[in-house]
């Protein structure tokens, strides 16, 4: 009953493939026709186009390699490495087109390697790929977005509004504290997704953790005791994820070149 339900949520099939392609295409009408872009330059309607054909190429890599990483220990940490790089590289060149964009790799490993570390240690997540990958990757992917949306907006500010930064200097400020003043209230927006998300579980959202545990055979209770988790670990990780990032921007180590933006 339950695999046969797991199996007919969303059948494998031409119309899944029809559909697919069909709110594609919407996605990138509505961001060309509406003009969501930063500027001329961002083609966001391209963006998306490509996002999704990676994801469909990603995914279809990833479904058949899979099955035989969850099998070796050495697999599966050469594959959580290669997450945590790709993030790192996705979120730094989001931020910034200088070398700087490295950096981000402190916000999201300081973030997850700790929380995964404590799972591992107390036996509550074995060492096996096939619990450890989907697990690791939700917290890396909590931690890209909350970098990614951290970084941007104190980016964005401290270049909208550097004469505070010069006024604060002025005041006496050190350059960190100047920065931080200016970085600190726009970066914590960062933590609102992950915020409402947790507020409205339930009421709102059902998310993949608890529909897929139930597919798969688990109470209710469980299902609901592991979302739980993993919502107030994300919250966790996302915190220390955006006082990482706005750490970086305010000593002015992740920075971008100042003739140009992004």
């Amino acid at each position: 009953m339950r695999l046969n339900a797991a199996s007919s949520l969303l059948p494998v099939n031409t119309t899944l493939a029809v559909l697919l392609v069909v709110l594609l295409l919407a996605a990138i009408a509505a961001v060309a026709l509406f003009h969501l872009s930063p500027d001329v330059h961002t083609h966001r309607a391209r963006q998306v186009l490509l996002a999704g054909v990676r994801a469909a190429l990603q995914l279809a890599a990833v479904s058949t390699v899979i099955t035989k990483v969850v099998g070796s220990t050495l697999a599966t940490l050469a594959f959580l490495v290669l997450m945590l790089g790709v993030a790192v590289w996705t979120a730094g060149r989001r931020l910034t087109p200088d070398r700087s964009w490295w950096l981000a790799l402190w916000p999201i490993a300081l973030s997850v390697l700790p929380v995964v570390s404590l799972l591992l240690l107390t036996g509550l997540v074995p060492l096996k790929g096939i619990v450890l990958i989907p697990v690791t990757g939700i917290f890396i992917g909590g931690a890209l977005t909350a970098t990614v949306l951290s970084g941007r907006r104190a980016l964005d500010e401290l270049g909208l509004r550097h004469g505070e930064f010069e006024a604060g200097l002025a005041l006496g400020l050190s350059d960190r504290d100047a920065r931080m003043e200016i970085a600190r209230p726009a970066a914590s927006d960062a933590l609102l997704p992950g915020l409402d998300q947790t507020r409205t579980v339930g009421l709102v959202t059902l998310p993949g953790a608890f529909v897929g545990m139930l597919l798969g055979g688990a109470s209710p209770t469980a299902a609901g005791a592991v979302q739980l988790f993993v919502l107030v670990a994300l919250m966790a990780i996302q915190a220390v994820a955006v006082a990482c990032t706005v750490e970086l921007v305010a000593r002015g180590h992740l920075h971008r070149p100042k003739d140009r933006r992004r």
